[in-house]
């Protein structure tokens, strides 16, 4: 097995990296937050939570609150484990270098 083989192409973008490392230690996070923390636009967001949820590595739940639309992200049991994967990885490409 390579070095790199279990680095996953999904998590290269930092933004997608950003939004699994913080669904990876909150429950949920919704979208103000999500984009607050990551400092990135409404269309960025969404583009790339659609890629994580096309994947299945994230869920994405709209409601209201009152008239206002709500939308919260939680991290998938595949979507934990494969970003898991995808740590161990870079740490042991880092550990053999």
């Amino acid at each position: 097995m390579g070095l790199i083989d279990n680095i996953n192409k999904l998590f290269d973008h930092r933004i997608r990296l950003g939004i699994m490392s913080i669904l990876m230690v909150n429950q949920e996070v919704d979208f103000n937050r999500l984009k607050e923390l990551l400092n990135v636009t409404d269309g960025n967001l969404a583009s790339h939570t659609k890629t994580l949820e096309k994947a299945e590595y994230i869920k994405i739940e709209k409601s209201f609150i009152g008239k206002k639309p709500n939308t919260r992200y939680t991290a998938t049991p595949l979507g934990k484990l494969s970003f898991k994967k995808h740590i161990e990885a870079l740490e042991n490409l880092i550990k053999n270098q």
